[in-house]
């Protein structure tokens, strides 16, 4: 039995594999980030389609020069906006559009079949298929 400092890094790379090859696919298929993909998602099913900048910025893992500068390509791309928080005028809210909602949308329809093949890429190496299997499970799981 490997220590499991190995199994963690062995995890952390299947990860990162995966992570990177969809990415790639966004980018590809719908000239999206990853991280962009998964802000506009996130805006997509919150409540009036907008979050507060530092809460898309916990939900995300960044910090708030980092979901700034997310918030400024999207907006660059017609994706968001900014409005400011009526209750609370330090606070600013980031708001999907109807062009992010679509972009959001048709990458959504692939987002699922990326992961797959991503998943079937990394899990066809020997040291990865037990991770994988468990990954998948794991996915199957929560879709159920």
């Amino acid at each position: 039995m490997p220590p499991k400092s190995v199994v963690w890094q062995q995890v952390r790379n299947v990860f990162e594999s995966v992570e990177n090859q969809v990415a790639k696919a966004l980018q590809r298929e719908h000239g999206l980030g990853l991280t962009e993909y998964r802000a506009l998602h996130l805006l997509s099913t919150a409540p009036d389609s907008e979050l507060r900048m530092q809460e898309l910025a916990n939900r995300l893992g960044l910090n708030q020069s980092s979901v700034t500068r997310l918030v400024e390509r999207m907006e660059r791309n017609q994706y968001t906006i900014r409005d400011m928080c009526p209750d609370d005028k330090r606070g600013v809210y980031t708001v999907i559009t109807s062009r992010g909602r679509q972009i959001q949308e048709e990458a959504g329809k692939n987002y699922d079949a990326f992961l797959e093949a991503a998943l079937d890429e990394v899990g066809s190496q020997t040291a990865n298929s037990d991770i994988v299997a468990c990954l998948r499970k794991m996915i199957q799981e929560a879709a159920a």
